[in-house]
């Protein structure tokens, strides 16, 4: 008969696959990127047999539970632990604290002929092993931040190094009011875990000194822990430079051309071509207020003008005119006057190669 699991250190290193028990709001709620939803009850039935247990204690509970999960709903979940199990031997179940529903799951899967360990302690305990991760990372290690203005490609920057702690990334966001990707982004929760898993990751294999994106404490929706984020506010910054026509080609790329990639992929190219195009004015709203009525009139003109031409006549070179203003008229100014605040905490200053060279050479020398 197999023993709990308690390395949970070893669980995330390996990305052993992990069975959740828990129902279905639960998990939507904050999981692990290698866990599997494949409930005990169903919302409905945990919500029943909740009310049960207030009312009538344990027993009556459980006694519920049974009834509600029996005969051929019972097979149908046990043998889709089973068939899970059987593809993933190396793996694990639970429930949120390794309680009740995982020692049922477990046992009704041992007298199906399956014998799967369960991790002990549950959701809760891996979800308190990766705040504790984050904590420890941010107590420990040195943290270097890239910063720049809007369009230089700090993210860009990062990806070639095997220091680099991508938030953006994690947070499947861009950062700013025209940040939002085609796709949802990850709860907080799920956020927070990918990104303590990352650190875990990457100080296993000996790396002690992060390299990160210059970001505000939210990204989109994602929030960055705030023992995270205060310690970027006292870290190095390098300063990656570029030229305005650079910066303009490059979010181009990223934020018109590569977002509508996005749609279309996703939604086809009629609808994806639709929702795209109100993403971008959707963006332009956002920001209005803080552009200013005539500016925000201007560049809302210039962006449907270049909607019009990239969607049907497929030219996005109109698209250069508006994100040239937006950059001259409010992301410069807003980024220089943050700038002067932190300038004593730069070290280096550079464009993508020297920044690089930079980094790589003096990761150690920064600690």
């Amino acid at each position: 008969m197999m023993t709990d699991h308690a390395d949970y250190r070893q669980i995330f290193l390996q990305n052993l696959p992990l069975i959740d028990t828990r129902a279905p709001i639960e998990f939507a709620k904050g999981a692990f990127p290698q866990a599997v939803n494949l409930p005990l009850m169903t919302d409905s039935e945990r919500q029943k047999v909740g009310t049960c247990y207030k009312q009538k204690g344990q027993q009556a509970a459980i006694e519920l539970g049974h009834q509600l999960v029996c005969g051929a709903v019972k097979d149908q979940r046990v043998q889709a632990w089973a068939d899970f199990a059987r593809t993933h031997p190396q793996g694990l179940l639970y429930c949120f604290r390794g309680g009740l529903r995982s020692q049922i799951s477990q046992q009704w899967l041992r007298e199906a002929g399956v014998d799967y360990p369960r991790v002990a302690g549950g959701y809760k305990a891996l979800r308190n092993f990766l705040i504790d991760t984050t904590r420890q990372a941010v107590e420990e290690c040195a943290f270097t931040v890239i910063d720049g203005l809007t369009g230089t490609g700090k993210t860009d920057v990062l990806a070639p190094l095997s220091s680099a702690l991508d938030l953006e990334g994690h947070a499947n966001h861009r950062g700013s009011s025209f940040g939002k990707h085609a796709t949802a982004q990850p709860g907080q929760i799920d956020f927070e875990n990918r990104l303590a898993i990352d650190l875990l990751k990457k100080r296993d294999i000996g790396i002690g000194h992060f390299v990160v994106e210059n970001e505000a404490r939210i990204v989109g929706s994602c929030s960055v822990p705030l023992e995270l984020y205060r310690r970027m506010q006292e870290a190095p910054i390098v300063l990656l430079e570029d030229s305005v026509d650079n910066r303009v080609e490059r979010i181009l790329r990223d934020y018109v051309t590569g977002l509508r990639q996005e749609f279309r992929q996703l939604h086809g190219a009629q609808q994806g071509d639709e929702q795209f195009a109100e993403r971008l004015r959707d963006s332009m709203q956002r920001i209005h207020k803080r552009l200013g009525g005539a500016l925000y009139q201007e560049l809302a003109q210039l962006l449907e003008l270049a909607l019009h031409a990239q969607l049907q006549q497929d030219d996005h070179s109109l698209h250069r005119l508006w994100i040239s203003r937006l950059l001259q008229d409010y992301y410069d100014p807003m980024y220089r006057y943050q700038h002067d605040k932190v300038k004593e905490r730069v070290v280096f200053r550079g464009e993508r190669a020297a920044v690089l060279q930079f980094l790589q050479a003096h990761s150690r020398v920064l600690d």
